[in-house]
Protein backbone atom coordinates (compact mmCIF):
# COMPACT_ATOMS: atom_id res chain seq x y z
CA UNK A 1 0.00 0.00 0.00
CA UNK A 2 1.29 3.45 -0.89
CA UNK A 3 1.21 5.84 2.06
CA UNK A 4 -1.63 5.90 4.55
CA UNK A 5 -4.86 7.80 4.94
CA UNK A 6 -5.25 10.35 7.67
CA UNK A 7 -6.54 8.84 10.90
CA UNK A 8 -10.00 10.22 11.61
CA UNK A 9 -11.74 10.21 14.98
CA UNK A 10 -15.47 9.65 14.56
CA UNK A 11 -18.22 8.37 16.76
CA UNK A 12 -17.90 4.68 17.40
CA UNK A 13 -19.15 2.61 14.47
CA UNK A 14 -19.26 5.52 12.02
CA UNK A 15 -16.74 5.32 9.17
CA UNK A 16 -15.11 8.41 7.66
CA UNK A 17 -16.80 9.39 4.40
CA UNK A 18 -15.22 10.53 1.15
CA UNK A 19 -16.61 11.41 -2.29
CA UNK A 20 -14.63 10.30 -5.33
CA UNK A 21 -15.39 12.45 -8.40
CA UNK A 22 -14.39 12.31 -12.05
CA UNK A 23 -14.24 15.06 -14.67
CA UNK A 24 -13.97 15.30 -18.47
CA UNK A 25 -15.71 12.06 -19.51
CA UNK A 26 -17.36 10.08 -20.72
CA UNK A 27 -14.83 8.07 -22.70
CA UNK A 28 -16.16 4.62 -23.48
CA UNK A 29 -12.93 2.66 -23.04
CA UNK A 30 -11.63 4.23 -19.84
CA UNK A 31 -14.94 5.15 -18.21
CA UNK A 32 -16.31 1.70 -18.95
CA UNK A 33 -13.31 0.04 -17.30
CA UNK A 34 -13.64 2.37 -14.32
CA UNK A 35 -17.33 1.47 -13.94
CA UNK A 36 -16.39 -2.21 -13.98
CA UNK A 37 -13.85 -1.68 -11.22
CA UNK A 38 -16.17 0.41 -9.08
CA UNK A 39 -18.96 -2.15 -9.49
CA UNK A 40 -16.68 -4.95 -8.28
CA UNK A 41 -15.92 -2.89 -5.19
CA UNK A 42 -19.54 -1.70 -4.74
CA UNK A 43 -18.30 1.90 -4.62
CA UNK A 44 -20.34 4.87 -5.88
CA UNK A 45 -18.74 7.94 -7.47
CA UNK A 46 -19.79 11.24 -9.01
CA UNK A 47 -19.17 11.96 -12.69
CA UNK A 48 -19.16 15.47 -14.17
CA UNK A 49 -19.66 15.02 -17.91
CA UNK A 50 -18.65 17.15 -20.89
CA UNK A 51 -21.67 17.58 -23.15
CA UNK A 52 -19.95 17.18 -26.51
CA UNK A 53 -18.67 13.76 -25.40
CA UNK A 54 -22.11 12.42 -24.57
CA UNK A 55 -23.18 11.36 -28.07
CA UNK A 56 -22.29 7.70 -28.55
CA UNK A 57 -21.98 7.11 -24.81
CA UNK A 58 -25.67 7.06 -23.93
CA UNK A 59 -25.65 3.45 -22.73
CA UNK A 60 -22.59 4.12 -20.62
CA UNK A 61 -24.37 7.04 -18.96
CA UNK A 62 -27.46 4.94 -18.32
CA UNK A 63 -25.19 2.36 -16.71
CA UNK A 64 -23.67 5.07 -14.48
CA UNK A 65 -27.11 5.94 -13.17
CA UNK A 66 -28.18 2.31 -12.83
CA UNK A 67 -25.01 1.54 -10.83
CA UNK A 68 -25.86 4.28 -8.33
CA UNK A 69 -23.39 6.94 -9.44
CA UNK A 70 -24.25 10.64 -9.37
CA UNK A 71 -24.05 12.49 -12.68
CA UNK A 72 -23.35 16.17 -13.13
CA UNK A 73 -22.38 18.82 -15.66
CA UNK A 74 -18.88 19.94 -16.73
CA UNK A 75 -20.17 22.25 -19.51
CA UNK A 76 -20.65 21.33 -23.16
CA UNK A 77 -17.16 22.20 -24.42
CA UNK A 78 -15.05 22.36 -21.24
CA UNK A 79 -14.91 26.15 -21.17
CA UNK A 80 -14.32 28.73 -18.45
CA UNK A 81 -17.86 29.64 -17.42
CA UNK A 82 -16.88 32.87 -15.65
CA UNK A 83 -16.05 34.34 -19.08
CA UNK A 84 -19.49 33.70 -20.55
CA UNK A 85 -22.53 35.82 -21.26
CA UNK A 86 -25.85 34.52 -19.96
CA UNK A 87 -26.72 33.21 -23.42
CA UNK A 88 -23.43 31.33 -23.76
CA UNK A 89 -23.68 30.04 -20.20
CA UNK A 90 -27.09 28.60 -20.97
CA UNK A 91 -25.70 26.96 -24.11
CA UNK A 92 -22.80 25.38 -22.21
CA UNK A 93 -24.66 24.31 -19.07
CA UNK A 94 -28.30 24.21 -20.15
CA UNK A 95 -27.58 22.22 -23.30
CA UNK A 96 -25.63 19.62 -21.34
CA UNK A 97 -28.39 19.45 -18.72
CA UNK A 98 -30.95 18.90 -21.49
CA UNK A 99 -28.89 16.10 -23.03
CA UNK A 100 -28.63 14.33 -19.69
CA UNK A 101 -32.36 14.73 -19.11
CA UNK A 102 -33.06 13.15 -22.52
CA UNK A 103 -31.01 10.11 -21.53
CA UNK A 104 -31.88 9.79 -17.84
CA UNK A 105 -35.15 11.66 -17.44
CA UNK A 106 -35.67 14.67 -15.25
CA UNK A 107 -33.23 15.02 -12.42
CA UNK A 108 -30.82 17.31 -10.65
CA UNK A 109 -27.52 17.58 -12.48
CA UNK A 110 -25.10 19.64 -10.42
CA UNK A 111 -22.35 21.80 -11.90
CA UNK A 112 -18.59 21.53 -11.66
CA UNK A 113 -17.09 24.49 -13.52
CA UNK A 114 -13.97 23.65 -15.53
CA UNK A 115 -10.74 24.62 -13.76
CA UNK A 116 -12.83 25.43 -10.69
CA UNK A 117 -13.40 28.97 -11.98
CA UNK A 118 -16.65 30.76 -11.21
CA UNK A 119 -17.98 34.22 -10.35
CA UNK A 120 -21.13 35.73 -8.93
CA UNK A 121 -22.94 35.35 -12.26
CA UNK A 122 -22.19 31.64 -12.39
CA UNK A 123 -23.56 31.24 -8.86
CA UNK A 124 -26.72 33.08 -9.85
CA UNK A 125 -27.27 31.24 -13.14
CA UNK A 126 -26.28 27.69 -12.13
CA UNK A 127 -29.70 26.65 -10.71
CA UNK A 128 -27.86 24.05 -8.64
CA UNK A 129 -24.98 23.64 -6.19
CA UNK A 130 -21.47 24.22 -7.55
CA UNK A 131 -19.15 21.35 -6.64
CA UNK A 132 -15.41 21.90 -6.38
CA UNK A 133 -12.92 19.68 -4.53
CA UNK A 134 -10.53 19.51 -1.58
CA UNK A 135 -8.06 16.84 -2.79
CA UNK A 136 -6.49 17.18 -6.24
CA UNK A 137 -3.70 14.74 -7.17
CA UNK A 138 -3.34 16.38 -10.61
CA UNK A 139 -3.69 12.97 -12.22
CA UNK A 140 -3.52 14.55 -15.69
CA UNK A 141 -0.04 15.95 -15.13
CA UNK A 142 2.57 13.19 -15.29
CA UNK A 143 0.31 10.12 -15.32
CA UNK A 144 2.49 8.52 -12.63
CA UNK A 145 0.15 6.07 -10.92
CA UNK A 146 2.22 5.67 -7.75
CA UNK A 147 2.48 9.45 -7.27
CA UNK A 148 -1.24 9.97 -7.91
CA UNK A 149 -2.24 7.32 -5.37
CA UNK A 150 0.10 8.76 -2.74
CA UNK A 151 -1.16 12.30 -3.38
CA UNK A 152 -4.65 11.15 -2.43
CA UNK A 153 -4.23 8.61 0.35
CA UNK A 154 -1.60 10.61 2.24
CA UNK A 155 -3.79 13.73 2.42
CA UNK A 156 -7.43 12.63 2.40
CA UNK A 157 -9.63 13.11 5.45
CA UNK A 158 -13.25 12.63 6.42
CA UNK A 159 -15.60 14.75 4.30
CA UNK A 160 -13.18 15.35 1.42
CA UNK A 161 -14.15 15.56 -2.24
CA UNK A 162 -11.46 13.99 -4.45
CA UNK A 163 -10.92 15.24 -8.02
CA UNK A 164 -9.79 12.80 -10.71
CA UNK A 165 -10.39 12.30 -14.44
CA UNK A 166 -11.86 9.22 -16.13
CA UNK A 167 -10.34 9.81 -19.59
CA UNK A 168 -6.86 8.46 -18.84
CA UNK A 169 -5.96 4.79 -18.36
CA UNK A 170 -3.46 5.77 -15.66
CA UNK A 171 -6.16 7.67 -13.78
CA UNK A 172 -8.42 4.63 -13.81
CA UNK A 173 -5.58 2.48 -12.48
CA UNK A 174 -4.82 5.06 -9.79
CA UNK A 175 -8.46 5.57 -8.81
CA UNK A 176 -9.05 1.87 -8.23
CA UNK A 177 -5.88 1.66 -6.13
CA UNK A 178 -7.04 4.69 -4.15
CA UNK A 179 -10.36 2.95 -3.52
CA UNK A 180 -8.63 -0.22 -2.35
CA UNK A 181 -6.29 1.74 -0.07
CA UNK A 182 -9.03 3.81 1.53
CA UNK A 183 -11.39 0.88 1.94
CA UNK A 184 -8.63 -0.90 3.83
CA UNK A 185 -8.31 2.21 6.04
CA UNK A 186 -12.01 2.02 6.90
CA UNK A 187 -13.29 4.77 4.63
CA UNK A 188 -16.75 4.62 3.09
CA UNK A 189 -17.29 6.04 -0.41
CA UNK A 190 -20.42 8.06 -1.17
CA UNK A 191 -21.61 10.38 -3.91
CA UNK A 192 -21.40 14.13 -3.31
CA UNK A 193 -25.17 14.22 -2.83
CA UNK A 194 -25.01 11.39 -0.29
CA UNK A 195 -22.18 13.15 1.53
CA UNK A 196 -24.37 16.22 1.94
CA UNK A 197 -27.28 14.11 3.14
CA UNK A 198 -25.11 12.34 5.70
CA UNK A 199 -23.76 15.65 7.00
CA UNK A 200 -27.21 17.28 6.93
CA UNK A 201 -26.00 20.09 4.67
CA UNK A 202 -28.54 21.75 2.38
CA UNK A 203 -27.43 21.64 -1.29
CA UNK A 204 -28.54 25.19 -1.96
CA UNK A 205 -28.47 26.62 -5.46
CA UNK A 206 -25.39 28.73 -6.10
CA UNK A 207 -23.55 27.49 -3.00
CA UNK A 208 -19.97 26.39 -3.67
CA UNK A 209 -18.82 23.18 -1.96
CA UNK A 210 -15.20 22.07 -1.68
CA UNK A 211 -15.64 19.51 1.10
CA UNK A 212 -18.13 18.63 3.80
CA UNK A 213 -17.34 19.15 7.49
CA UNK A 214 -16.65 16.20 9.77
CA UNK A 215 -19.80 15.05 11.51
CA UNK A 216 -20.79 17.30 14.36
CA UNK A 217 -19.00 20.38 13.05
CA UNK A 218 -20.67 23.56 11.81
CA UNK A 219 -21.93 23.03 8.25
CA UNK A 220 -20.98 26.61 7.36
CA UNK A 221 -17.44 25.42 6.69
CA UNK A 222 -18.66 23.20 3.86
CA UNK A 223 -19.37 25.83 1.26
CA UNK A 224 -19.51 29.50 0.50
Amino acid sequence: MTGGATTVELEEGEPPLVALTFDDGPRNSTTGRLLDGLALREVPATFFLVGNRIEGSEELIRRMAADGHQIGIHTFEHVVVSDLSRRDFDLQVGKTRALLAEILGDGEFWLRPPYGLFDSSVRKWADCPIILWSVDPEDWKDKDVDRIVAAVVEHVKDGDIILMHDIFDTSVDAALRVVDNLLSEGYCFVTVEQLMEERQVEPAEGTVFRALPPKGEDGKSSGS
